[in-house]
């Protein structure tokens, strides 16, 4: 598996405004997605009716703002994030959100490096 970045997530306090500013910079198709939290997907590149992208490219996704010092993060495809998280933590990181399940999608965890920029990982269900 290639640990490359596979996903994105903005923050925004005014979703709205800040959906608007990416449509019309990048042409971006930004929709709500169904489900019990507010979430915006983020299509750079088109999808099929599975959600899985037709061409390379790294879609995301928008959410309210839950905290002011929060930023914008990449997620990085990897096999085990317990294995991944037992790395950086070894290596100097730091764990910022501990591992959680995403129902249909598999499994997230944040992380810091040793001079503390976030990224997140993700283990894909397997299929």
């Amino acid at each position: 598996m290639d640990h490359t970045i596979v996903h994105f997530e903005i923050p925004a306090n005014n979703v709205e405004k800040i959906k608007k500013f990416y449509e019309n910079v990048f042409g971006w198709k930004i929709v709500q997605a169904g489900g019990p939290i507010e979430y915006w997907i983020i299509q750079t590149v088109p999808t099929d009716n599975k959600g899985m992208i037709l061409r390379p490219g790294v879609n995301g996704g928008m959410y309210k703002r839950q905290i002011p010092e929060g930023k914008s993060i990449n997620y990085y495809s990897v096999e085990s994030i317990t294995d991944f998280l037992e790395k950086i933590v070894k290596l100097g990181g730091k764990i910022i959100q501990p591992k959680q399940e995403v129902p249909e999608v598999g499994w997230i965890a944040a992380a810091e490096d040793p001079e503390g920029n976030a990224f997140a990982l993700i283990e894909p269900l397997k299929v």
